[in-house]
């Protein structure tokens, strides 16, 4: 595992299930995007707010900026892990940090980050609100 993730760290599990591998069996590069973002939603809840609520308040996340690194394949059936937490804040955006790893956490299979804009519901930027900071 690194050394250097940022803290708090959230862990969300996910089973590969068929529909996300490719024609060998094998996890769809395109697919770990929507793991990311599955992981986001999961840390959001377990931080005791759901993204819904985030909009009810009047604030939008779009990805800016999205990064996959592959290291090794993730396959049908596995289950894996995935490390996420925030690893920088700036005045109008937000930036996720992750690690997939194999189920027991010895092998890591890929790491990523997305960066998200801060808006409102109309799309102009504004500042991250300092509740949402406090979540993390």
């Amino acid at each position: 595992m690194s050394l250097e993730f940022p803290f708090p760290e959230f862990w969300y599990p996910h089973r590969v299930s068929y529909g996300e591998t490719d024609a060998m069996k094998v996890l769809y590069n395109g697919e770990y995007l929507h793991i990311f973002e599955r992981a986001r939603n999961f840390m959001i809840h377990q931080a005791g707010i759901s993204y819904q609520l985030v909009e009810d308040k009047g604030i939008m996340l779009p990805v800016r900026d999205a990064h996959v690194r592959y290291r090794r394949p993730i396959r049908f059936d596995q289950l894996i892990y995935v490390r996420i937490g925030v690893s920088e804040w700036s005045r109008a955006s937000m930036t996720f940090a992750y690690e997939i790893f194999n189920e027991d956490k010895s092998t890591l299979h890929a790491t990523g980050s997305t960066q998200h804009a801060c808006t409102n519901l109309l799309g102009k930027p504004v500042r991250v609100p300092q509740w949402l900071r406090d979540l993390f």
